[in-house]
């Protein structure tokens, strides 16, 4: 496994002349549940509150190399803590995606992220890469607390621009954090909506390696 990822890195790196180090993540211990099918309600829902939580046990990582290991990669906010940043584009963009969710159900949604993990600084104005982004869903009746169905693994990773085309979609306002807070409010809507939920797209090497 680590010389995969070392034979990727080296290509990748020879595309721009340089190779990037890579650093441990947490992601490989952690639970990934099931993938059940959701209970045949789920369309009459409504969502009335959201409950994102970001572990503190999640690695950041602040390296600016093509693909620095960590959970947490994230640079479209100043420096601070990352774990709130994350939490706060979640937030906006879960309620954003459920707001037109007027069914007769009130449900709480519970999130776990396990990996956001975005460009750094070095991919982005090179060669782009992957937005890897996973989470676990639990939906919850409101008035009792009680689980619709059993958590659910979403990947939702996200094709991230890279050299010029990102340059022009800042010029356009489609940053980073614009582009994942709009993706993510359509994936959970995906997910509230379509008992298959949100399909994860193929995007190649990159992606491959995110799943090591």
């Amino acid at each position: 496994m680590k010389t995969l990822k070392l034979i990727v890195m080296l290509v990748l790196g020879a595309m721009v002349s340089a190779c990037a180090a890579v650093d441990t993540a947490t992601r490989n211990a952690r639970f990934e549940p099931q993938q059940p099918e959701f209970v045949q309600t789920l369309p009459t829902m409504r969502v009335t509150e959201i409950n994102v939580l970001v572990p503190q046990t999640l690695k950041v990582s602040e390296r600016n190399s093509y693909y620095p290991g960590g959970d947490i990669v994230w640079r479209g906010d100043a420096i601070g803590n990352r774990h709130q940043q994350v939490k706060a584009i979640f937030d906006t963009a879960l309620s954003q995606g459920t707001a037109q969710m007027d069914g007769i159900v009130p449900v709480r949604l519970d999130i776990r992220v396990d990996r956001f993990h975005a460009l750094t600084e070095k991919a982005r104005y090179t060669i782009g890469g992957v937005h890897s982004i996973i989470f676990v869903l639990q939906i919850r009746d409101l008035s009792t607390g009680l689980a619709l169905g059993e958590p659910r693994l979403v990947k939702a990773d996200l094709d991230a621009f890279g050299g010029q085309q990102a340059l022009r979609a800042e010029a356009r306002g489609q940053t980073q954090k614009v582009r994942i807070t709009n993706h993510l409010a359509e994936v959970i809507c995906q997910e509230l909506s379509n008992e298959e939920g949100f399909k994860n797209p193929k995007l190649g090497l990159i992606q491959a390696l995110n799943n090591i």
